[in-house]
């Protein structure tokens, strides 16, 4: 990648990590309400997102460019539509933001060989949209902001945007064990920006455990509790792991705790210890891609025998997709266990975009 390609992933990367109002007090009210307003007509108006965009990432790189000069034929100007056709449109459609074909600057209204100043005349319709877009480039050029909130603000709705849109989501069928494990190793390793892979494990064993039920005669009677929202802490809802079973009089009876690229600690299973004694729970899986902590190997294996002793909770620790394997083998049909996980992709609000749009690709290449 290029230095400005680079500089945009980063600033992408952040803007993902800032989805509430409180993260972006360095924007200003009035420079947020433009910035909406743009970003609510950006499907039809590509060409003044391309062109915004442009402005405020020419303008964090430049400062003391006046971005209202667009034009290298304008005095003092330079060529928006060489650095959007180059590096701004292309990241838009790298990140299925709306976006031209190939620059903002190709739309007759923008185009125009005049300052972006408050009174330019091109014919942008509708003229609140107009008058949204002036005003940010105004506010941007004049009151000597910091322009990197700005962006992170822009990025951020754009993709609250876009992750609001429903995805059609790949279901294959007759998929082998070892290529739905393949697909899954694929979805949880994946280097995402968004927030939310932790979920993904999550998901997939909620998934097994909806077929597990009426399939394992174990679950006889038994009752899988619904998924919480994945930021509820266990102490404050009352719950024991990430996903509980109650038996006939609702009491716990078997619970799954899922650590993503967390190694099983004796800490770990302290805190384990602490939520399983009051209870009559009777197995507590603790399953991590990372395996066991190997400093604490033997403290561990001495404190879950002592627990299995004392309570008669069995603590078992594997990792995520041998647990899977095995359990996928335990049902009559597998393919319902990817019904089960698309649609609790699909509806998860922790899960994002990108989420889903990896889990399409890699079934396309299976």
């Amino acid at each position: 990648m290029n230095d400005v390609e680079v500089f945009l992933e980063k600033l992408y990367e952040e803007s993902l990590s800032k989805r509430q109002d409180s993260d972006f007090l360095d924007v200003s009210s009035e420079l947020k309400e433009r910035l909406d307003h743009i970003i609510a007509s950006s499907e039809n108006s590509k060409g003044v997102l391309a062109v915004v965009a442009t402005s405020l990432i020419y303008k964090a790189l430049n400062p003391q460019q006046d971005i209202r000069c667009h034009q290298q034929s304008i005095p003092g100007g330079y060529s928006g539509r060489t650095f959007d056709s180059l590096h701004v449109t292309p990241f838009l459609r790298s990140k299925s933001f709306p976006n031209m074909a190939e620059s903002g600057w190709l739309t007759r209204s923008l185009e125009q060989k005049v300052p972006y100043t408050l009174d330019y005349p091109g014919a942008i319709r509708p003229k609140e949209l107009k008058q949204a877009f002036l005003e940010t480039i105004d506010i941007i050029q004049t009151k000597n902001i910091d322009t990197i909130p700005a962006i992170h603000y822009l990025f951020s709705r754009l993709a609250d945007k876009r992750d609001s849109k429903k995805t059609e989501l790949a279901k294959p069928k007759n998929l082998s064990i070892s290529s739905i494990t393949e697909a899954l190793d694929r979805h949880f390793s994946h280097k995402y920006q968004s927030r939310g892979t932790s979920r993904l494990p999550v998901l997939a064993f909620y998934a097994i455990y909806q077929s597990l039920m009426t399939e394992v005669k174990r679950f006889e009677g038994k009752k899988l509790l619904p998924l919480e929202n994945h930021t509820s802490a266990d102490s404050q809802s009352g719950r024991l792991g990430d996903i509980d079973i109650t038996d006939e009089d609702g009491n716990p009876f078997e619970s799954v705790e899922v650590k993503h690229n967390i190694p099983v600690s004796f800490d770990i299973i302290e805190r384990a210890k602490e939520k399983i004694m009051p209870t009559e729970v009777s197995r507590y899986y603790i399953l991590s891609t990372s395996g066991i902590n190997k400093r604490d190997e033997d403290k561990i294996a001495s404190e879950i025998n002592r627990i299995k002793n004392t309570h008669g909770c069995q603590i078992v620790i594997n990792g995520i997709l041998p647990s899977l394997k095995y359990y996928l083998r335990l049902l009559d049909n597998p393919t319902e266990f990817i019904e089960n996980y698309v649609s609790l992709l699909d509806s998860d609000e922790t899960v994002k975009f990108e989420h889903k749009e990896q889990w399409n690709k890699i079934i396309s290449e299976i």
